[in-house]
């Protein structure tokens, strides 16, 4: 049983890259070498940075001393999910390393993934102090067009560095806009990343099954009580705290399964969304009347 243990260890690399592949919101992931593991297993240790601005400057005196502080804030991780699954032993009896590859692959695009961006949109979403328009319809390309203009405009004017600014809209804005296909349109985009996000993973909060409970035994995520659509948010990547501890899955061979002739493939995601205080300028949240 070693080597097929040693052929399902090769499938653990191409986890990360279904991944990112499929994960619409992994491109806001942090420097993985700014990020520290804290004294427990959920925590991170982020460095914070800290400065006095410019003083008169005397002739006599010279420069006027100033105060640099770099702290290390530690952080919990906010999303901590799993699952373990079982494949009996005679439905698998040819390739396990093979099975559980794709059984692995599946459940990450199709699960894992969506749960993951619809969490990090709606935790970004409940941030306090961020720039929110509440209760905004958009049905027309040109009412779009204005909206993006008008968090272009107050992105510029909180000084928001032009860089790293990622667009995420659903595609059924994103088409309006497309549709109007003139000078203006394009000219709202230039220097954003566009994401089109689907519905589904854009709301403002979201309800995560437990998997125990009764009508949540299915597992995933809902859209929350009361929560709204979002039609879009513009956000700056460094005014975000997003870092991904993939866990390596866990693999129980038949011979070690006390319960059954059966493999099992256990599965642990956790990570952190959150955001810098003295950076929520860098999240613009645009909701819908839905």
């Amino acid at each position: 049983m070693a080597n097929t243990i040693a052929l399902f260890k090769q499938y653990v690399t191409l986890l990360d890259e279904v991944y990112k592949a499929a994960a619409l919101t992994s491109v806001l992931d942090g420097d993985p070498e700014l990020a520290k593991q804290g004294a427990n297993a959920n925590e991170l240790i982020i460095p914070k940075i800290s400065m006095d601005g410019l003083a008169n400057y005397s002739r006599n005196g010279g420069y006027v001393s100033g105060d640099v502080t770099l702290t290390n804030e530690t952080v919990t991780c906010n999303f901590d999910r799993g699952r373990m699954f079982t494949v009996d032993n005679l439905d698998n009896a040819e390739s396990a390393g093979i099975a559980f590859g794709r059984l692995a692959s599946e459940f990450i695009r199709t699960k894992v993934v969506p749960e993951l961006d619809a969490f990090r949109i709606a935790t970004y979403a409940g941030i306090s102090g961020i720039s929110t328009v509440a209760g905004a319809a958009l049905s027309t390309g040109d009412a779009v067009v204005s909206a993006l203009r008008a968090a272009v405009n107050k992105f510029n004017e909180d000084e928001v560095p032009a860089e790293q600014r990622y667009l995420y809209i659903t595609p059924t804005l994103y088409g309006l806009i497309q549709d109007l296909d003139t000078t203006k349109s394009k000219q709202v985009l230039e220097g954003l990343n566009v994401v089109q996000m689907p519905q589904s993973r854009m709301y403002t909060a979201i309800t995560q099954n437990d998997g125990t409970s009764e009508g949540q035994t299915a597992g995933g995520y809902t859209k929350g009580a009361n929560a709204k659509n979002i039609n879009f948010m513009l956000i700056h990547k460094a005014a975000v705290i997003q870092y991904q501890k993939h866990i390596a899955p866990k693999v129980i061979t038949p011979e070690q399964n006390q319960d059954a002739d059966a493999w099992k493939f256990g599965y642990r995601n956790v990570g952190i969304a959150d955001a810098y205080e003295n950076k929520v300028a860098g999240i613009y949240l645009h909701k819908s009347t839905t």
